[in-house]
């Protein structure tokens, strides 16, 4: 902001958290500090290990600073934005229960099932700060800090300015917790379920040699979608993201469950998800690489890598 315009005020003005740095992490680091909020400050459990030099560097280009702890960025936020692995959205809402700040808020921006939303914000609720549970509708990198968000909790109205004012898109799913990732969870069996069987199906038809009949097939059914470059979309986000996606589906699989209904396909999903994200970790797949729709990558190399892998 220049001179002319004054003090930073508002949520501008607020100290920022961020808990996890990853990719998301980054994005809304980079476009916070590009909104003109002052002060972003980060944590990852990346740091002190083998990836710590990528993150340090990362924050140094983008003015933000890294705190070894949770309870330590805690104590320092008026503003902490939770964006970790699913499996940690408990846990790191704990971590941060101690040492919150009373009225600080808390956004929970984490694909975890609605009983995984409760327990978070009952630990953060019961230290004096204001849960909000978020749910992000879409893939964030396209959009960055403008994902279509849902928003849910008793205080989520109260939030939804703010969080407009610091270039967020949002909108307020519900006030009772829970509703916004019962949505969320619920689209993810679909479209993650999608990744999944396109990467099974494809590399099937690969190994038999069929797949130009079966892609014909697809096209025919579903006019309005172009499977080559949609195959390849999925399988390179898969094995960027495998991970952290098998994460997010056993997270789904569990709002299937907690309603009584057997999550069949999405534990499946989550199985063939943590089996990419695997061959990729022991470097059978290839680089991992943000996916493009421009790219130039076919689909039918990984779907090769793969098959060459089952015959050892």
């Amino acid at each position: 902001m220049s001179p002319s315009t004054g003090p930073v005020t508002g949520p501008l003005a607020w100290h920022i958290g961020l808990v996890g740095y990853g990719e998301v992490g980054r994005i809304l680091a980079e476009d916070l500090r590009a909104r003109g909020v002052a002060s972003v400050v980060a944590c990852d459990v990346k740091l002190g290990g083998d990836q710590e030099l990528p993150l340090r560097e990362h924050a140094a280009r983008h003015g933000v600073e890294l705190i070894a702890s949770h309870a330590a960025l805690a104590e320092r936020a008026d503003f902490i934005i939770s964006a970790v692995t699913a499996s940690q959205t408990v846990p790191a809402a704990e971590a941060c229960a101690g040492t919150v700040r009373r009225g600080a808020w808390f956004l929970d921006f984490n694909s975890a099932s609605p009983a995984a939303k409760q327990r978070a914000a009952a630990a953060i609720d019961a230290a004096g700060a204001a849960y909000v549970e978020g749910a992000v509708m879409t893939s964030v990198p396209p959009y960055r800090i403008r994902v279509p968000l849902l928003l849910g909790g008793a205080r989520a109205a109260e939030l939804l300015p703010d969080l407009g004012t610091l270039g967020f898109n949002a909108s307020v799913a519900s006030d009772q917790l829970g509703v916004a990732s019962a949505i969320k969870m619920c689209r993810s069996v679909m479209i993650k379920g999608l990744e999944a069987m396109v990467i099974e199906a494809f590399t099937a038809a690969r190994g038999y040699g069929v797949e130009a009949q079966v892609l014909a097939s697809l096209a025919e059914t579903f006019p309005g979608i172009d499977w080559e470059r949609q195959g390849t979309y999925f399988f390179q986000r898969v094995i960027l993201h495998g991970r952290r996606r098998a994460e997010e589906m056993r997270e789904a699989a569990e709002t299937v469950r907690e309603i009584g209904l057997e999550p069949w396909s999405a534990g499946g999903t989550a199985e063939r998800q943590a089996w990419m994200a695997d061959l990729a970790d022991r470097g059978e797949l290839g680089a991992r690489t943000e996916p493009s729709f421009g790219g130039s990558a076919d689909w039918r190399i990984e779907a090769d890598r793969i098959l060459r892998n089952l015959k050892r």
